[in-house]
């Protein structure tokens, strides 16, 4: 992934705090020689003390062999998004069917050493941090080894801890245009309310105003939403 200096994160906390609310993702794991990685979607429960993601698969998924072989693997995380038309982004004095269309996204990229748990003790305490995680108000059971109602169902899945070892992080929101059409390009996003908008919205201001390019008009738009 090709990272700008302007698309890059303003320090740790900018992709710490976006990735504790993006908990779905996909884990790429490479194959054998002449064939394809293999991707997985899954849901992941990240720990930002320990610096590792938990999660499980069932036992009859087909990566397992290929994630042995091949333990570094790399979990993406991508949300956030919205296409940016070509209009919105000219630049000042130039004719507006001359700007250049993108996309703005935020991205994080796990590279990970894979860790496969087999332990029945150890996979019901990675489950109970997983179940903790998606419903920390409870309902649910203990996950305990052997025990019911969970208890016999944990040979038909394996876990995996997945050990961080490096992260890049990405937050494209048109960082190298000038204030002025960062701006023009919110209040149009503002008017376009589509899939999100608001969120790409929200990133580019916030990350204008802290590279010091806000202006006294940065909170205003058709929506007046932040």
């Amino acid at each position: 992934m090709l990272i700008h200096p302007w698309d890059a994160p303003t320090d740790d906390a900018e992709w710490q705090e976006w990735l504790a609310a993006h908990d779905f993702g996909q884990l790429a794991v490479n194959g054998a020689a002449g064939e394809p990685p293999w991707v997985q979607p899954l849901h992941f429960a990240y720990d930002p003390v320990r610096r590792e993601a938990v999660t499980h698969l069932a036992r009859p998924n087909p990566l397992w062999s290929a994630l042995e072989d091949r333990p570094t693997v790399l979990l993406s995380v991508v949300d956030d998004y919205t296409f940016i038309p070509g209009p919105w982004q000219a630049a000042e004095g130039q004719p507006p069917e001359h700007g250049v269309p993108t996309s703005f996204y935020a991205a994080v990229q796990l590279v990970c050493t894979a860790h496969v748990v087999d332990n029945p003790e150890a996979k019901a305490a990675l489950l109970q941090r997983q179940t903790t995680h998606f419903q920390p108000d409870g309902g649910s059971a203990p996950v305990v080894a052997g025990a019911a109602p969970y208890g016999r169902q944990l040979s038909g899945i394996r876990g995996l801890r997945l050990e961080v070892r490096e992260v890049r992080a990405k937050f494209k929101y048109g960082g190298k245009r000038s204030p002025s059409v960062q701006h023009r390009t919110a209040e149009r996003l503002a008017e376009r309310g589509g899939p999100g908008d608001a969120a790409a919205r929200r990133h580019q201001r916030r990350r204008l105003a802290a590279n010091g390019g806000a202006s006294s008009s940065a909170g205003q738009g058709t929506t007046g939403q932040g």
